[in-house]
């Protein structure tokens, strides 16, 4: 039985702008046939296994012709399996995805069409520029730029010039000098407004506001390449009012972000809300630690130390066919917010956190405040290689404890990178610096910004030279507050 293939549109770079339903079939595909153009911000997205066939294609360089692409999906189809085809900005917007669906039709293949977020569009908007303004025009155009091989770009530069409205020109950044010179042979103004967007919607994106007769000469001049679009009309003289993207406050930071992978999006997404340019360079990977069986019937109270020990315990509550239920009549404390957030995913509100999120802090607080005492007994779900601070708390107050892991950790082989190339690396734990080190094969870091969660794992960055910067408190909140407050 033949499959389906899904022609979708992955948007202009900003995961965020892509539709549920991309996402969706994104993670639900047998194989991917993806373009360059889709943002590695969103082929990070598709799940451990899927499999990926580039086919990706640069300005003059198709190393996988179009034929070849249409070939292949219906290839992959008549596997049986479930194909996506992942295509930068709208399938249709010069996207050829209509010369895709000539095959799979002829061939009996089923499909179906999910529309993406365009460049011409979503680039302008990020820059400040809306493509209509009921002063400044009554008309909009997506043109390419790019001719066939072995034509001539013909366009109708007199009905464009007549029309009077935006122009916006797809796979043009070659074609700039002659689109120009068409335009103003036709008799548009030298000096209509004008403006070049590269990497529209990207933390990268850059754009120059000239006029149609300097626009060649800032493409040159600020060395701008593909993916950009030109645009001309005067609704671009708006841009600097309407920038928005550009006033973000982390706008042009470049950030490494260590954290876990299932773990990074929640500190990279803040970041980038912020405007950051954000790489994913997990560090570390946790493993739930199996089998377990905690006797947790004999114990008063629950310790959670991360949001990791949450989900483990209770993924193994689930395993054994039971729920929150079970700890009927049993306290539960989580060292932080996160943590016990974690908790209330699976209906448990905690009935203890600490005013600083840390296990010192945790465990001297619970002593302090009467949540615990010698009376009590405590189970302490946690990672494997736990620090000892909570615990000798729990010794010098005698307070009866067992300390049983359920996650571990370990190190990620990461390929090598130039820890200079980024303004400020994020570590939100001792065994993140620790992984970050194995990675670099280096241990001098003298001169490197780091942003740390706590004074733990600010200790452990110093040890290595790191240019140390401590959030005010132990959250993910908190760093990307304390990230833009020292920009």
């Amino acid at each position: 039985m033949a499959g389906k293939v899904y022609l979708v549109g992955a948007g202009p770079g900003d995961r965020e702008l892509l539709t549920l339903k991309a996402k969706r079939l994104i993670e639900e595909a047998d194989v991917i046939v993806c373009d360059r153009l889709v943002s590695g911000d969103i082929t990070d997205m598709i799940p451990v296994g899927t499999q990926v066939i580039d086919v990706g294609k640069n300005a003059g360089n198709h190393p996988v012709p179009q034929e070849r692409i249409n070939e292949i999906l219906v290839e992959e189809a008549e596997k049986g399996k479930t194909v996506v085809r992942l295509k930068g900005g709208d399938p249709f917007v010069f996207g050829r995805g209509g010369e895709e669906l000539e095959l799979l039709r002829s061939n009996g293949i089923s499909f179906q069409v999910v529309p993406g977020i365009t460049s011409g569009v979503a680039a302008p908007a990020y820059a400040g520029i809306p493509v209509t303004h009921r002063d400044f025009c009554s008309s909009l155009h997506f043109i390419t730029g790019h001719a066939k091989k072995g034509g001539d770009l013909k366009l109708a530069y007199d009905a464009l010039v007549r029309l009077d409205g935006t122009i916006v020109f797809y796979m043009s950044v070659a074609a700039a000098g002659k689109l120009a010179d068409g335009l103003m042979a036709a008799g548009m103004n030298p000096d209509m407004p004008a403006a070049v967007i590269e990497n529209g919607t990207r933390p990268n994106q850059r754009k120059v506001i000239t006029t149609v007769e300097k626009m060649a000469e800032a493409v040159r001049e600020n060395g701008i390449k593909s993916p950009a679009i030109l645009m001309v009309g005067k609704v671009c003289s708006l841009s600097e009012n309407f920038d928005w993207f550009d006033d973000l406050p982390l706008k042009g930071v470049k950030v490494l972000v260590t954290q876990p992978r299932k773990k990074a999006s929640t500190l990279g997404d803040k970041l980038k809300n912020l405007g950051a340019d954000v790489t994913m360079y997990p560090c570390i990977r946790t493993e739930y630690i199996r089998p377990i069986n905690p006797e947790f019937d004999s114990f008063t109270v629950l310790v959670f130390t991360s949001a990791e020990g949450i989900h483990s315990f209770f993924d193994w509550l689930k395993e054994e066919g039971l729920d929150s239920r079970a700890l009927s009549g049993k306290r539960i404390a989580c060292i932080g917010p996160a943590t016990a957030r974690a908790a209330e995913m699976y209906g448990i509100r905690a009935d203890f956190v600490p005013d600083v999120y840390d296990g010192v802090h945790l465990g001297n607080e619970m002593i302090s405040a009467g949540f615990i005492n010698e009376e009590d007994r405590l189970i302490l779900l946690r990672a494997e290689k736990g620090t000892e601070e909570i615990t000798a708390i729990f010794d010098e107050n005698n307070i009866l404890y067992t300390d049983y892991p359920v996650y571990r950790t370990s190190y990620v082989e990461n390929e090598g990178l130039n820890a200079e190339d980024f303004d400020v690396i994020t570590f939100t734990s001792k065994s993140c610096v620790e992984g970050f080190v194995k990675s670099a094969g280096r241990k001098d870091f003298s001169g490197v910004k780091a942003l740390c969660i706590g004074q733990k794992t600010a200790e452990e960055a110093l040890k290595y030279g790191f240019d140390v910067t401590v959030s005010d408190k132990a959250t993910i909140d908190s760093m990307a507050c304390k990230l833009t407050e020292t920009r």
